[in-house]
């Protein structure tokens, strides 16, 4: 990994905590596969931290031009899956 996760000064530990399981989600569902519901529920805390589209928008174009992941067609292909369903991309 060369490279940094997209944060913002002003959040809490705990909230820098739940967006970096969010990216770190992502990561894992290119690299190993990951469970869509897990997924899923690091998704919804990262929304609670950042819920404005556009900031959303930014951070997750941030890291995918720095990663090479994608964190929207990953939510994408999540929903699109069952409950339970393993995610690789």
């Amino acid at each position: 990994m060369n490279y940094q996760y997209p944060l913002d000064e002003t959040w809490s530990t705990e909230e820098i905590v739940d967006v970096i399981n969010f990216f770190q989600m992502v990561e894992k569902a290119y690299e190993s596969g990951v469970n869509r519901d897990d997924l899923l529920i690091t998704y919804t805390k990262f929304k609670q931290i950042v819920p404005s589209k556009s900031e959303e928008k930014k951070l997750c174009g941030t890291f995918e031009k720095s990663s090479g992941y994608s964190p929207y067609r990953t939510v994408k292909k999540a929903r699109e899956l069952e409950r339970d369903s393993k995610l690789r991309m």
